[in-house]
């Protein structure tokens, strides 16, 4: 079976992640200004990116010759997308936590159950995929 690049689902599942996040670390922090929106659209770019690395793991694999290597971390999509989840894990809540700009409070942080389920949906995106996107418009297919 050829591999076919997902273009259209990663857009879809990476911006509902995003607005989760949106939505979570509005409710978990106390910001001045508008700095959560900023997050927001932070994390929201970065999850469209990790779903886009998860749900073409095997498109990637098979074509750069990388899956016939053998080598089991580079070879094996479900490690790659547990990696990629565990990243996204600790960089939601490290961004979380340092703040960035002079708008927000540093030392705040995003709940760890909040990054736990960004980073957990981020990894499991494809699977998440096959369930729901039989019912959806062909148009997002």
């Amino acid at each position: 079976m050829a591999e076919v690049l997902l273009i259209r689902p990663v857009l879809a599942i990476g911006l509902i992640i995003g607005l989760y996040e949106l939505f979570a670390i509005h409710a978990d922090m106390s910001f001045r200004g508008s700095h959560w929106f900023g997050h927001g659209i932070h994390a929201t770019v970065l999850a469209v990116i990790a779903v886009f690395i998860t749900m073409n793991t095997e498109y990637f694999l098979a074509a750069t010759g990388l899956g016939v290597t053998g080598i089991p971390l580079i070879t094996n999509p479900l490690v790659i997308r547990a990696i990629v989840g565990l990243f996204m894990i600790i960089k939601v809540h490290a961004v979380s936590a340092i703040g960035g700009t002079r708008l927000a409070s540093a030392g705040l942080a995003e709940k760890w159950s909040h990054s736990l389920i960004v980073g957990v949906l981020i990894a499991t995106a494809p699977y998440i995929w096959m369930l729901v996107g039989p019912a959806l418009p062909a148009w997002l297919q």
